[in-house]
């Protein structure tokens, strides 16, 4: 039994994709597979989400972008985490800790 795919809290994604490119450059159907494979396909990312999300988050300096060769030999744009984007993703981490961890003591109240 598959379980429903999960709506995203406002701002998940971009601190999803931050943690994505932390590891290396991906293009964007790379990032979206990456997350779904590691969230055990509960975490499918829309490319209706996913790309104004990534221009976003260049818009704002967290990520770069530049032009490359896919593994099957297209062109694709890779994104890239900037210095301001590794800060970012450290600060958004921490606080997802924080608010996670309160809202599990809320739920476990009796």
């Amino acid at each position: 039994m598959t379980e429903a795919r999960l709506d995203l809290p406002q701002g998940t994604l971009d601190l999803l994709i931050l943690k994505a490119l932390s590891l290396e450059p991906m293009h964007g159907w790379g990032i979206s597979e990456r997350i779904q494979q590691v969230s055990r396909e509960t975490l499918q990312i829309p490319q209706g989400s996913l790309y104004p999300a990534l221009h976003r988050l260049e818009r704002r300096g967290w990520i770069t972008a530049s032009w490359g060769v896919s593994d099957n030999n297209r062109r694709a744009k890779y994104y890239e985490l900037a210095r301001a984007g590794r800060k970012r993703l450290e600060t958004e981490a921490k606080d997802w800790e924080r608010l996670t961890t309160a809202v599990a003591l809320v739920l476990r109240m009796s």
